[in-house]
C-alpha cells in the first residue's frame, strides 16, 4: 500500500470514529445513574453529563450526625461519578473495537 492509499484509509475510519463518538455523546447524556451510600441511605440520581438530578435521603439518617449526612453525600456523589466513568469508558471501548486505527504514535519513546 502507499502512503496515499494509507492516508485514505486512516481519513475513513477517523471519519467513522466521529460519527460513532457523536452517537456515543448521545447515548451518554441519556445515561442515568443512582449511587448510594450507607447501604441505600442516601441516593444520587446523575446523568451521563455528570449533572445531579435528584437526591433521596432516608429520614433515619437525619437523626444522625450532621457530619455523617455529609460524608454519605459525598460518597453517594462519588459512586454516581464512578458508575459514569465506567459507562463512558465501557462505551468508548465498544466504539473503537474493530476500528484499525494505527496506535504505534501514541507509543512513547524513552530516549535516555
Amino acid at each position: 500500500m502507499d502512503i496515499n492509499q494509507n492516508l485514505g484509509n486512516l481519513m475513513k475510519e477517523a471519519q467513522k470514529m466521529q460519527q460513532r463518538m457523536q452517537e456515543a455523546q448521545q447515548q451518554l447524556s441519556e445515561l442515568v445513574v443512582i449511587g448510594e451510600s450507607g447501604g441505600g441511605l442516601v441516593k444520587i440520581t446523575m446523568n451521563g453529563r455528570h449533572n445531579a438530578l435528584k437526591a433521596e435521603i432516608n429520614k433515619s439518617i437525619l437523626e444522625e450526625d450532621v457530619d455523617m449526612l455529609e460524608d454519605l453525600i459525598i460518597a453517594a456523589i462519588n459512586n454516581a461519578v464512578n458508575k459514569v466513568e465506567v459507562a463512558s469508558k465501557d462505551k468508548i471501548s465498544k466504539l473503537t473495537a474493530g476500528l484499525n486505527i494505527p496506535t504505534d504514535f501514541l507509543k512513547s519513546e524513552d530516549k535516555e
